[in-house]
């Protein structure tokens, strides 16, 4: 398993629930068993969750949240308004007829067949990252396609967008 551990609660179809560690990329692990999850549970024993029976892998901020029946404390599914994240605003429908909303990243690891990584809607809850298995999607939409703003990534807006007006004006040469 890789050095860098993140706190993750898995869900499984049935409702029941593990704790432990995963790494933070690469926790699936082809080498070691297909279409599975290697989890370090909270015991320090190797746990080997296949994806098929897995709703959804959720990075946590702690273990310590009291609830017995919702660990991940992941209450707002669905955004209020617009994000204000940049990426691709993916509705999802899962197996068990659940609605889940969240934002993923413009790129290509929405090609990967194990799935998706997912920014939940409420950024301030204990799940901070969702990653779903294709087996647990029913059904995928984008909503939207958000872009960066031009302040956060560092370009300007072009001349004629910024409406200032010329400071120094050409002069026309005088015929001698």
């Amino acid at each position: 398993m890789a050095s860098t551990q993140k706190k993750a609660v898995l869900r499984m179809h049935d409702g029941n629930w593990m704790a432990g560690y995963l790494p933070a990329t690469g926790f699936i692990r082809r080498a070691v068993s297909p279409d599975a999850i290697e989890l370090l549970d909270l015991s320090a024993r190797r746990q080997v969750v296949p994806l098929a029976s897995l709703k959804w892998a959720c990075f946590v901020r702690d273990f310590n949240s009291g609830e017995t029946t919702n660990p991940e404390r992941l209450l707002r599914t669905t955004f209020s308004g617009r994000p204000r994240l940049a990426g691709l605003w993916l509705r999802l429908t899962l197996k068990d007829e659940s609605a889940l909303e969240g934002m993923a990243a413009n790129d290509l690891t929405l090609l990967d067949p194990t799935g998706l990584l997912l920014t939940p809607p409420d950024t301030r809850s204990n799940t901070q990252r969702i990653f779903l298995p294709r087996t647990s999607i029913a059904e995928l939409s984008v909503i939207a396609v958000i872009g960066a703003s031009g302040a956060a990534t560092g370009r300007k807006p072009p001349a004629s967008a910024r409406q200032q007006g010329d400071l120094f004006p050409v002069a026309t040469p005088k015929a001698l």
